[in-house]
């Protein structure tokens, strides 16, 4: 996803400082006994994950964690899937659900039904008759807002997605490359989930004559191009609106210094896609015993709990609760867009091939 969040660092994309040193498996599939033993996750940009917790879990499973960060989202899945016959790690976590299908038809994991898949959210779950990945969080991606740059110019503030092809907003919205960034995917695919199968590209054909700019990636849209991100602020950034995600609100407050009462950027709810991220064990994974036990380790309350205020995002397992400033800062969308992961997979690629000819030429 990777869902990508946090001030000039915003990750999710998730990025967010990793805990865990880089390196690769030893190879040893042996468990807790004598002496400790490597398990390597494979992730994008936007892992972040508290001391205490990855202590938490090399104490209880005798295995020492291990993390390589493997750029955005998109380029992470890509790399695993070129060298699945002999991965850089044990689990890869990060690839969503626009991306589902294209790890699973490659024959990317191994199947392995995590201990608590039985607690994930119903909503959240995928490929319940293998087991080859586990939901681990989700989010929404959806339009920021400046709010002191309309205050300023005396205008709304879009709420919809229809909003943003209207005269008032032309020049305004930046949004990532739906070929090379998760969240822009997510974008487009909430246009078509929007508009239809047909009706999404006269929908871009309309924002394109609004004056749409279109980056590469995250960290570019949101701390480059975007004036109410604090890196858009020290850019001097011209554009108020950017694709970015639900949970970008509290980032805003919580790495502010002093903290503002209320978030300075605000969501465009009727612009949401949610995504939905998961982990799984890699089908060659020299240690799938320690692979096994970090899978099941996700789905624990301790690292669920954990996330909301490292990778800003939401969890998946029934209970578990959410502090209280992300909550208010960065509620979930009420109504997010979604598409089934068979509609995905059936028409993704093309999608994204029209959208380049259509966008970028």
């Amino acid at each position: 996803m990777g869902i990508t969040k946090k001030v000039s660092v915003l990750a999710v994309g998730l990025g967010l400082v990793t805990l865990s040193a880089c390196g690769s498996s030893d190879g040893d599939g042996g468990g807790s006994g004598g002496g400790s033993k490597a398990v390597t996750l494979v992730s994008h940009n936007s892992w972040a994950v508290s001391k205490d917790v990855v202590a938490a879990f090399e104490k209880q499973s005798g295995f020492e964690l291990k993390v390589l960060e493997d750029g955005d989202a998109g380029q992470a899945v890509n790399k695993a899937i070129l060298t699945k016959d002999n991965p850089q790690g044990d689990v890869f976590f990060g690839v969503d659900n626009t991306l589902l299908s294209r790890a699973l038809d490659n024959g990317l994991f191994q199947p392995y039904e995590a201990k608590g898949s039985d607690r994930i959210l119903p909503g959240y779950r995928a490929d319940e008759d293998k087991h080859r990945v586990t939901p681990v969080d989700s989010g929404d991606v959806c339009v920021n807002y400046d709010k002191a740059w309309f205050a300023e110019k005396g205008l709304t503030p879009p709420k919809t997605l229809d909003d943003l092809i209207e005269p008032e907003y032309k020049d305004l919205l930046v949004v990532e490359n739906a070929s090379t960034s998760s969240p822009g995917l997510g974008f487009l695919l909430g246009t078509a989930a929007q508009y239809g199968d047909e009706g999404w590209q006269d929908y871009w054909k309309k924002l394109r004559a609004n004056g749409v700019k279109v980056v590469d990636g995250w960290e570019q849209a949101y701390n480059e191009e975007f004036s109410g991100s604090a890196g858009g602020k020290q850019a001097k950034a011209d554009r108020p609106l950017v694709v970015s995600y639900a949970s970008s609100p509290p980032v805003e407050v919580i790495y502010a210094d002093p903290r503002p009462d209320t978030a300075p950027t605000g969501v465009a709810e009727g612009t949401c896609f949610r995504q939905v991220e998961y982990a799984g064990l890699l089908e060659n994974a020299k240690n799938p015993e320690g692979g096994k036990a970090l899978l099941d380790f996700l789905l624990t309350e301790r690292f669920q709990e954990d996330m909301p205020l490292n990778m800003f995002v939401y969890p998946v397992l029934e209970n578990a609760q959410v502090p209280e400033e992300f909550a208010k800062f960065g509620p979930p969308a009420k109504d997010p867009r979604t598409m089934d992961p068979e509609k995905i997979a059936a028409n993704r690629d093309q999608w994204v091939k029209s959208w380049t000819s259509l966008v970028l030429k």
